[in-house]
C-alpha cells in the first residue's frame, strides 16, 4: 500500500486525486490532507479518507476544523502546516496541488524528507526549478509529473535515450478564446473566461489556458523535468486535447501519448508509476473522435506564451518575475477590477521591469516574487 499526502486537496486536481484513491483503496493510504479555505470539503474528506495529519489556511479555521475532527487527526495551519503535511508524515509520495509559489518551500521541504513528489503545482518549477530538480537529484527522489501534458512526454520518453530526442511537442487546445480575435476579445467576461472547452480545472487555470499563459508556464517547466533546451520545445494548437503532447527522435520517428481529456489518468499514472492500474476515465474511441485537428502556434495571438520562453531563456529570477505578475494579474480580472487583455499587459510591464538575479537563491526568488506582485497590483 503506498502511503500519500495531499497538499491542495480541496482544489480541481486534489478532488480528482482522491477519486482515483476511492477506485483504489487497498492500493493507497492518504497520511496528510492540506486545503486553504474550503473547510467544508476538507473535513468530508478527512473524515472519509482519515489522515493522520491536515492543515489549512489560517489559525480560526484550524480551530474550527479541530471541533469537528477525531482526535487521533492532528490539525495544522498556515505555511507552517503546509510543510508539516508534506515533510512530517510517513508518506512516500506527495502529491503537490496548491495553487501558485506558496507551493515552494512545502516541495522542498518534501524533498528533504526523501519524499517523492507527484508535480502539479507547475509554479514550483517556474520560479526555482534549478534549486528543486537539485535537490531532487541529491536525494534520490522522484519528480513524477501531473499536468497531462508533462506526463505524456514522460510516458514517451520511458526507456529512451534523451540524446536521441529532435524535440517536444506540447499541445495546446487554445482555450476559452481560441475562436476569437485580439479585438474581440476587448470585451469578453470573467464568466466567458471560465468556460473551458475541454477541461475541467481551477479559475486561475482556465484564465491561464485562455492567455496561454499556462502553456508557458508548462514550457519552463518541462525546461526542468527533461533537461531539454527551449530551443527544442515546441508548442502546437490542438484544438481537440486527444493528442496530449508528443516527441520526435533524430530518425523523425514520433511517439504520442493520447487519450480523452480526464486529469485523472495522468494523476493515476503518477500515483502507480511504474505500474499502471484501471482507470475511471473513459476509453478513448479514435472511430468515434473521427478527425484531429493541428494548427502552428501565433505568437501574436498569444503574446504571454512569446513572453514566457523569453523569460525562460533569460534565467534567474525572470520567470519569477513573470509568474508573479500573471497570478495578480488573473486575480485582479476575476475580481472585475480590469478587462482580460490588461493581463499580459501587467505581466509585459513587469517582464520589462524586472532585473533578473542570476543563480538566484531560496530568499532572492522570494523577494523577487514579492516585489512583481506589489508591482503587478498597482499597474
Amino acid at each position: 500500500m503506498k502511503r500519500i499526502s495531499l497538499l491542495g486537496s480541496t482544489g480541481s486536481i486534489g478532488t480528482q486525486t482522491l477519486d482515483v484513491v476511492a477506485m483504489h483503496p487497498e492500493a493507497y493510504q492518504i497520511e496528510g490532507l492540506a486545503a486553504g479555505q474550503n473547510v467544508e470539503l476538507l473535513l468530508e474528506q478527512a473524515l472519509r479518507f482519515r489522515p493522520k495529519k491536515v492543515s489549512v489556511a489560517t489559525q480560526k479555521l484550524a480551530e474550527q476544523v479541530r471541533q469537528q475532527l477525531p482526535e487521533d487527526i492532528a490539525v495544522y495551519w498556515g505555511d507552517e502546516g503546509l510543510v508539516e503535511v508534506a515533510a512530517g508524515t510517513d508518506a512516500e509520495l506527495v502529491v503537490t496541488a496548491v495553487m501558485g509559489s506558496v507551493g515552494l518551500r512545502s516541495t522542498l521541504a518534501a524533498i528533504e524528507a526523501g519524499k517523492h513528489i507527484g508535480l502539479a503545482n507547475k509554479e514550483t518549477l517556474v520560479t526555482a526549478g534549478h534549486i528543486v530538480t537539485q535537490r531532487a537529484r541529491q536525494k534520490g527522489v522522484a519528480l513524477l509529473p501531473v499536468d497531462s501534458e508533462h506526463s505524456a512526454i514522460f510516458q514517451c520518453l520511458n526507456g529512451e535515450d534523451l540524446n536521441r530526442v529532435s524535440h517536444i511537442t506540447l499541445t495546446a487546445s487554445g482555450g476559452s478564446f481560441r475562436h476569437l480575435s485580439r479585438a474581440e476579445l476587448e470585451r469578453v467576461s470573467v464568466e466567458d473566461a471560465l468556460k473551458h472547452p475541454n477541461w475541467s480545472m481551477g479559475a486561475k487555470i482556465t484564465i491561464d489556458s485562455a492567455t496561454m499563459v499556462n502553456k508557458g508556464l508548462e514550457v519552463i517547466e518541462a525546461h526542468w523535468l527533461f533537461g531539454i533546451d527551449y530551443d527544442r520545445i515546441h508548442v502546437l494548437l490542438h484544438p481537440e486535447s486527444i493528442i496530449h503532447s508528443y516527441v520526435e527522435f533524430v530518425d523523425t520517428s514520433m511517439i504520442a501519448q493520447l487519450g480523452n481529456p480526464d486529469m485523472r489518468v495522468p494523476i493515476q499514472y503518477a500515483l502507480t508509476y511504474p505500474d499502471r492500474m484501471p482507470s475511471p476515465a473513459k476509453p478513448l474511441s479514435l472511430a468515434q473522435v473521427g478527425k484531429l485537428h493541428f494548427s502552428e502556434m501565433d505568437y501574436e495571438r498569444y503574446p504571454a506564451l512569446r513572453l514566457a520562453f523569453e523569460c525562460g531563456k533569460a534565467g534567474g529570477t525572470a520567470a519569477t518575475a513573470f509568474n508573479a505578475a500573471n497570478e495578480v494579474a488573473v486575480a485582479r480580472f476575476l475580481k472585475g477590477e480590469i478587462p482580460f487583455l490588461r493581463i499580459e499587459e501587467i505581466i509585459e510591464r513587469i517582464v520589462s521591469q524586472h532585473q533578473p538575479v542570476r543563480q538566484p537563491d531560496l530568499e532572492a526568488i522570494e523577494w523577487a516574487d514579492q516585489e512583481a506582485r506589489k508591482a503587478a497590483s498597482v499597474l
